[in-house]
């Protein structure tokens, strides 16, 4: 089965929907006017022949009709009154019957068996009916009884009628045709016009389209115009939601972009930590090798750099697991005992910092992982003392919310801050370099975003705090 092939476009299909409904208006409004009219030119018609019956003609018994007589406009001539191309006739109560038509000739020309018979089938009725007469046409008929139980008929021709009703549906057609062509020329150009903004809004969109997206810095400029990102109108909302849209995509593009360098970067970075270690015990296993006095000093700096590479190892692995999603353990943790327990062994390791601690007077419980949440501590007291000279403080402060650590050393770098949290990020321009890959506070970062919890950094010379906030 084929199926009728519709419009594509939309400026199509709206001109054919216009198109569509103009015709239909003008069918309905042609469909009344035309009944309306059929009624009125009827009821004249009925009102005519009412008036006619009564009237007569010279029948059998009657003798000769007059002479035609004219009227005083001189433009149709009657027989007492009747109109030419009336029919009269009479029916007695026997069924008997006769009857004529008007002409032009001096009697009415009578009327013949099959026309007659045509004629007094309306004789069951009191209101006019049209009926076809053989040889004459269609007319409006009426029959009237008479006293003796017969009828008395007359029936006027409907040509007239049939006539104008023919001219007025040319004339409706004819209209309906120039209003539909009309419509249907007018309609592209409205439509177009109305349409064109939208297709400035396509054409925004089909240059988006063909921009390399595929991997690199992607330079996503094009934007729908402003003027066409009014929300009140549908277009607007259209091209200010593509705005919206564009904007997501160049942001997600970008942050795929950064996650790529950081993943060259990462792999850079842990190549070139993990190298370091590795070449140290190549050489002094090669040392031992050639001199076989010095295997006890080999194997200790080999023993150290396998212990710092397996540090290594081990936090990227425990980063490579957060950033998996890998659920962590869920269990109340005493924060206050744990950050107890953190600075005491700070104040043993590192007595030339002045440690302090400040808890409230009710024990702090949190959900999480009692190993990793002691990592996060151990690695910002870790890095304050690896980073500040000695005499400095740095206070632990517990809160219901979370905890901070401040110190007031020199603190971080205006252009290192923002990064700070960042893998293999170091500050050797801001601090006294002590070693260390850079994974501290990314993996402090790491770890409570897993705890749904937040760390933030707020940093100046003489005062730098790391804020940790986790969910109760």
């Amino acid at each position: 089965m084929v199926r009728p092939r519709l419009p594509r476009t939309l400026t199509a299909r709206l001109v054919a929907v216009a198109v569509l409904l103009v015709a239909v208006a003008a069918l309905l409004i042609g469909t009344a006017t035309t009944l309306a009219m059929r009624a009125q030119l009827t009821s004249q018609l009925d009102d005519e022949l009412r008036s006619s019956i009564g009237r007569g003609f010279g029948g059998p018994g009657r003798g000769p009709l007059p002479a035609p007589r004219d009227d005083d406009d001189g433009d149709e001539r009657e027989y007492f009154g009747q109109r030419y191309g009336a029919v009269l006739a009479e029916v007695r109560a026997d069924g008997s019957g006769y009857g004529g038509v008007v002409g032009d000739e001096v009697r009415p020309q009578p009327l013949s068996s099959a026309q007659l018979t045509a004629l007094t089938a309306v004789t069951g009725s009191t209101e006019a009916s049209t009926v076809r007469l053989p040889g004459l046409g269609t007319y409006r008929a009426l029959a009237q009884p008479r006293a003796d139980g017969g009828y008395q008929l007359a029936a006027l021709p409907t040509e007239m009628l049939d006539d104008t009703l023919t001219d007025l549906l040319r004339l409706e057609l004819l209209a309906t045709l120039v209003g539909v062509v009309a419509v249907a020329g007018a309609g592209t150009w409205v439509v177009r016009r109305q349409l064109a903004p939208l297709r400035e809004v396509a054409d925004t969109a089909h240059r988006v389209s063909e921009l390399p997206l595929a991997a690199g810095e992607i330079e996503m400029t094009d934007r729908v115009p402003a003027r066409l990102t009014d929300e009140d109108t549908e277009i607007g909302q259209v091209g200010a939601a593509l705005n919206r849209m564009l904007d997501h995509v160049e942001q997600s593009l970008s942050q795929r972009h950064r996650s790529e360098q950081q993943v060259r970067q990462f792999v850079a970075d842990a190549s070139h930590e993990l190298r370091t270690p590795l070449a140290t015990i190549a050489g002094y296993t090669e040392l031992a090798r050639r001199r076989p006095e010095t295997a006890g000093t080999a194997l200790d700096k080999v023993e150290t750099e396998s212990a710092r590479m397996t540090a290594l190892v081990e936090d990227l692995l425990l980063l490579a697991r957060l950033d998996a999603g890998r659920p962590l353990e869920r269990a109340d943790v005493d924060l206050s005992r744990l950050l107890l327990e953190a600075v005491d062994d700070a104040r043993v390791v590192d007595q030339e910092r002045s440690w302090r601690l400040s808890l409230p007077e009710d024990p702090i419980t949190v959900p999480g992982d009692a190993a990793r949440l002691h990592q996060v501590v151990t690695n910002l007291l870790t890095n304050a003392r690896k980073y500040t000279p000695a005499g400095s403080t740095v206070t632990v402060t517990a809160d219901p919310d979370g905890f901070t650590v401040h110190d007031d050393g020199p603190g971080f770098a205006p252009d290192l801050a923002p990064r700070a949290f960042e893998r293999f990020t170091r500050g050797d321009a801001a601090r006294t370099r002590a070693g260390g890959a850079g994974l501290g506070l990314s993996l402090v970062e790491a770890i409570v975003a897993a705890h749904r919890g937040s760390v933030a950094l707020a940093s100046r010379p003489g005062d730098t705090t790391i804020t940790v906030r986790l969910p109760r």
